[in-house]
C-alpha cells in the first residue's frame, strides 16, 4: 500500500499557493498604484491661488515732502507703535491694530479721495493717523526699541488681514485716548448719526494717568479766544445741556451759546466734559479724559486687557454690531469690479 504522506504534502502546498499568489498580486497592484499616483504628484504642475497678495501703502511724509511705500502690516505696525503705548497689554495692541488697519483699507478701497497728495494713499499726521517707520522708531525709543517692536509687530501679525465691518464695508474705526467713564454717540459730537459709534460705559479709564487734569486761563484770555465779556461776574458761564456720554452739549456765556465741542477746541482743552471756576482774573477749568470721545477709548482698552479681557471682546464693546472679517475679501471684490 502506498504510503499518503507525499500526497498530503502535494495538497498543503497547493492550496497554500491557491492564497499566497492573489495576495502577491493585490500587493504589486497596491505598490505600482502609489509609485504612479506619487509620480503624478511630482509631475503635474501646481495649482494657482487665488489669495490677494498684501498690498501697499503710499504714504506722504509730512517733513520730507516725499512718498513711501510699505507692505500694508508693516505700515500698521508703524501706526500702533505710535498710536497707542507698547507697554500697554498685548490685547489692547491688537485691538488698535485692527481699528488701525481698519482705516486705512478704507483710503485704499477709496479711488477719487482728493484729501491726501497725488500718488499717495494717505499721511503720517493726526489728519489720518500718525506713523513713524523703523527708523524714526529706533530714533524715538532708543534702547527700548527691540522689545517694543517686536512686542507691537507680533500683536499686529496676531491680527494679519482682519478688519472690522458693518453691513460688509470698513467701519470708520475713530478711537481717542481715555473717557470720562463714557464714550459719545458720534452725532454728539460730530454731525452724522453713525449706528456702530454708540455711548457706552468705560470704567477702566478712572485709572489712566491724568484722568482729571486743571489748565488756568486769564479771563482777559477766556474773554478773547471766545469773543465774550464777562466782567466781573463771578459765573463764567450756565452748561445748559449735556450728552449721552456725561459730557458738555451746549454752554451759555453772556449772551452766547457754544457747543462743548467749540469750547473745548477755541480753549485747547483736553475733552468736552469740563467744569471751571473763577478765581480773581484767571479762570480755572477741570477735564475729565482725553480726547473727542467717540470710538474705542485705548485707556478703556487696556483697562478690559487687563481686566482678562481679548480684543475681540474690545472691538465689539466700543463698537456697536460690528463683524470682524478678513481684507483680502474686499479687495478681492475691488479687483472683480475693476476688471
Amino acid at each position: 500500500m502506498k504510503s499518503i504522506k507525499p500526497i498530503l504534502i502535494s495538497a498543503t502546498l497547493l492550496i497554500t499557493l491557491t492564497f499566497i499568489i492573489p495576495s502577491l498580486l493585490v500587493l504589486f497592484s497596491k505598490d505600482e498604484k502609489a509609485v504612479v499616483q506619487e509620480k503624478a504628484k511630482v509631475e503635474s504642475p501646481k495649482k494657482e491661488t487665488s489669495e490677494v497678495p498684501e498690498p501697499d501703502v503710499a504714504v506722504f511724509r509730512s517733513e520730507s515732502k516725499e512718498i513711501e511705500t510699505f507692505p500694508l502690516e508693516e505700515y500698521v505696525t508703524g501706526v500702533v507703535a505710535v498710536e497707542m503705548p507698547a507697554d500697554f497689554e498685548v490685547e489692547a495692541l491688537k485691538a488698535q491694530a485692527l481699528a488701525a488697519r481698519t482705516y486705512v483699507v478704507n483710503f485704499l478701497l477709496q479711488t477719487d479721495d482728493n484729501s491726501v497728495p497725488e500718488g499717495a494713499n494717505i499721511t503720517d499726521t493726526v489728519t489720518h493717523q500718525v506713523f513713524k517707520n523703523q527708523d524714526e522708531l529706533k530714533e524715538l525709543w532708543g534702547k527700548d526699541f527691540d522689545w517694543k517692536y517686536k512686542k507691537v509687530s507680533e500683536a499686529v501679525q496676531a491680527t494679519k488681514g482682519e478688519i472690522l465691518t458693518y453691513k460688509d464695508k470698513p467701519i470708520t474705526a475713530s478711537f481717542f485716548s481715555t473717557s470720562n467713564g463714557y464714550t459719545e454717540n458720534a452725532e454728539e459730537y460730530w454731525k452724522d448719526k453713525i449706528p456702530y459709534l454708540k455711548s457706552v460705559e468705560s470704567p477702566w479709564d478712572s485709572k489712566a494717568p491724568n484722568f482729571e487734569s486743571e489748565k488756568k486761563i486769564p479771563v482777559k484770555e477766556f474773554e478773547n479766544l471766545l469773543g465774550v465779556s464777562i466782567g466781573s461776574q463771578k459765573e463764567v458761564g450756565k452748561i445748559t445741556s449735556k450728552t449721552s456720554g456725561n459730557k458738555v452739549a451746549t454752554v451759555q456765556i453772556a449772551d452766547k451759546t457754544f457747543s462743548g465741542r467749540e469750547i473745548r477746541e477755541k480753549l485747547d482743552l483736553r475733552s468736552t466734559d469740563f467744569r471751571w471756576v473763577r478765581e480773581g482774573d484767571s479762570i480755572t477749568i477741570t477735564t475729565k479724559g482725553y480726547g473727542h470721545g467717540v470710538g474705542m477709548s485705548q485707556y478703556g482698552a487696556n483697562g478690559m486687557a487687563q481686566a482678562g479681557k481679548n480684543y475681540r471682546d474690545i472691538v465689539q464693546h466700543y463698537y456697536h454690531d460690528i463683524h470682524i472679517s478678513e481684507a483680502n475679501q474686499l479687495f478681492d471684490k475691488q479687483l472683480a469690479f475693476n476688471s
